[in-house]
């Protein structure tokens, strides 16, 4: 029987081949064993994204996990993973559960595990989870259908939720003032009808249900979201541009003239406002491949710094338990005071249409104010396609120190708290890391402009491969 490992971000694999029925019950029945003995609330919340089977996948996993007496709320339709997070936080439930891959090809579905407290179940719980996977195939004695006649299964409106949350927390005439200058792309995900009751005068790409994603990865970066950086180029009402993963827990953002904002100038923004704006402090938490330039501002600031492996799960394990400011991931996954310690991508981008509002500037004006303090900087990253054995040959030279130079730059020091980061001699920085959720090799590199750092990527590449 294949043996289910969960990866940086849950358990993903390719639908009907290792992702399917069987393996979903197997992986649902070890939840439920590990609820059963904790001192939690025995109540699950499930819902599941947009991606194909995933109500079905659903029903499975709450039969499951009802069969064992636990009480479990699903969604009403596809949701979000925030929204899933948010539900369990607030209906008091012992777990959530949301069927998704995230931002992975169309090809793929997930499980994610959620806490009580509103975000990633700690690496010590999915481990705890994964020791109990049986490895035969789990019979049902109940169906869903019964479970829900019973009443140990309800439905639950989770986007309602959720919006009535935003409207709480937001001041949503100064978010309605500038709306109309927003596109939006769902990339067919769970944020496209939650974006259009918050903010209906927004211009929306991409917002119908499309399970095969139109054969597009839905990650919110710049190659995958052309329709969006044009139109904001070609039309002078647009203003802003905000893009969401399949499940809608990433960022990405455009400015005023359809150039991409990446996450490491985000942090920055979202430091500014919630510092200056709202008052708030507390530490940044902040994952391994992010740019330095976060540690420059918090300096400035007096506020702590802390570096944590890659994955959210490690980056909440400090927000449940610390203050925290704000905690972020290079790659679009962002959480903050005030909110669920849940990366949320949708949250971000209604927080950074509100400091543009409230301030009356521009996306690349704030982002100019931020430079003023930190100085210019770009971050840029290649993925790698390359077979496992020359992955494993390039992280084992990595481990030895074989890596002196990469092409004429030269390596100061290096630092290994997840992946392999390599300082250079002209005061940028090139890190090798393997992806934790796909069969890539990230290759990422910091330097004063994206020339710059696409110049060390290139000395990189040739020197590994």
């Amino acid at each position: 029987m294949y043996k289910i490992k969960f990866g940086t971000d849950g358990w993903r694999e390719i639908i009907a081949d290792q992702f399917n029925v069987a393996n979903v019950r197997r992986v649902a029945f070890a939840t439920a064993e590990w609820l059963k003995t904790q001192n939690l609330e025995q109540k699950v919340v499930i819902g599941h994204d947009c991606r194909f089977g995933g109500e079905m996948f659903a029903k499975e996993t709450a039969t499951v996990i009802a069969s064992h007496g636990i009480e479990v709320v699903i969604s009403q339709g596809f949701v979000s993973t925030p929204m899933i997070s948010l539900a369990a936080n607030t209906l008091k439930a012992g777990l959530g559960i949301i069927i998704t891959a995230s931002h992975n090809p169309p090809s793929y579905n997930g499980y994610k595990i959620k806490a009580h407290y509103g975000g990633p179940a700690t690496p010590d719980t999915v481990t705890e989870v994964e020791t109990l996977i049986p490895e035969l195939e789990i019979i049902q004695s109940h169906s869903f259908d019964e479970l829900v006649d019973k009443g140990i299964v309800t439905y639950g409106n989770f986007e309602d939720m959720y919006l009535e949350h935003c409207q709480k927390n937001f001041d949503m005439e100064a978010l309605e003032s500038i709306s109309s200058s927003l596109v939006y792309d769902a990339m067919y995900g769970a944020g496209q009808r939650l974006v259009k009751r918050l903010l209906p005068k927004a211009t929306i790409l991409h917002g119908d249900y499309n399970p095969g994603f139109e054969g597009r990865a839905p990650e919110p970066i710049l190659k995958n979201l052309p329709e969006i950086s044009e139109m904001i180029a070609k039309h002078d009402e647009f203003k802003v541009g905000l893009a969401t993963d399949g499940d809608a827990d990433r960022i990405g953002f455009f400015d005023e003239n359809g150039n991409f904002v990446d996450s490491h100038h985000l942090i920055l923004l979202l430091i500014e406002y919630l510092t200056e704006f709202k008052g708030f402090n507390g530490k940044v938490v902040k994952s391994f491949s992010v740019s330095d330039k976060i540690q420059k501002l918090c300096a400035i600031k007096g506020l702590e710094s802390i570096t944590t492996k890659i994955g959210f799960k490690y980056i909440c394990e400090y927000m449940v338990t610390d203050d925290v400011l704000i905690g972020a991931e290079e790659s679009g996954g962002i959480a903050i005071k005030g909110h669920i310690p849940e990366r949320d991508g949708v949250w971000m981008g209604l927080v950074l249409m509100e400091y543009m509002a409230k301030t009356g500037k521009s996306v690349s004006q704030l982002i100019q104010d931020v430079y003023s303090k930190v100085g210019s900087f770009a971050v840029e990253r290649y993925d790698l396609h390359i077979n496992n054995e020359l992955k494993l040959s390039i992280i084992e030279n990595c481990k030895s120190g074989a890596y002196k130079k990469f092409g004429n730059y030269s390596v100061v020091n290096t630092e290994d708290t997840d992946g392999f980061k390599f300082h250079l001699d002209n005061g940028s920085w090139v890190m090798i890391r393997p992806s934790g959720t796909e069969p890539v090799l990230r290759v990422y590199s910091e330097s004063e402009n994206s020339a710059a750092a696409f110049a060390i990527l290139d000395a990189t590449k040739q020197t590994i491969l």
